[in-house]
């Protein structure tokens, strides 16, 4: 079986939405894209490395889009990136010239993907599929970056559809610029208690 690794970058009240640059997702009349680069530093830039080891993705399709025009020009940035499988979740698009990419139409070819042999797979940005994912319980860990913004809206990773999880924090980093990189891996049930008793 197969883990499933959710990396997102966020803010301190949870938007996840184009944090990479003022164009990457302008829906919703959003108009703080790019928030996350005033604060990258030396620090962050080691953690990205790392996360960013090569490993099979899993995206949704909006996202895919944004990578299939960006990664393959810049895969000196992503070294790995377009030999690594990319999985994609998509009802309108189901070829890419991409290399190596292969089109999933259902939650239960996720399942079967997550039951199959081969490497972790990493699910980057996609909100939608992320949702879909906390909802079916698929998610085995998530890599957050939390960052100190507060954007009041726009687009998250979580829903009320969540299935309610207790989750071990496995690794964690502040950056000088006040970034929280956070990994947490599932530990089971939600427990409930009084606090002081």
């Amino acid at each position: 079986m197969r883990k499933i690794i959710v990396l997102t970058f966020m803010t301190l009240d949870g938007v996840m939405q184009a944090p990479g640059g003022p164009e990457e997702d302008q829906s919703g009349s959003f108009k703080y894209g790019g928030w996350s680069a005033p604060f990258m530093d030396e620090v962050s830039g080691k953690m990205m490395q790392k996360q960013m080891e090569a490993t099979d993705i899993l995206l949704g399709r909006k996202t895919f889009d944004i990578f299939e025009e960006y990664w393959p020009k810049h895969a000196d940035y992503w070294p790995g990136i377009n030999e690594v499988t990319k999985y994609v979740l998509s009802n309108t698009k189901d070829k890419s010239d991409w290399n190596n990419s292969v089109f999933l139409t259902s939650i239960e070819d996720i399942k079967k993907l997550k039951d199959s042999e081969g490497s972790d797979i990493k699910v980057w940005g996609s909100g939608e599929l992320v949702k879909l994912l906390l909802k079916h319980d698929l998610v085995d860990e998530l890599w957050l970056k939390i960052y100190p913004v507060l954007l009041g809206k726009g687009k998250t990773i979580f829903s009320e559809d969540t299935v309610p999880t207790t989750l071990e924090v496995t690794e964690s980093t502040v950056t000088p610029s006040g970034v929280v990189f956070v990994n947490y891996k599932r530990a089971g049930e939600v427990k409930t208690g009084n606090m002081g008793a």
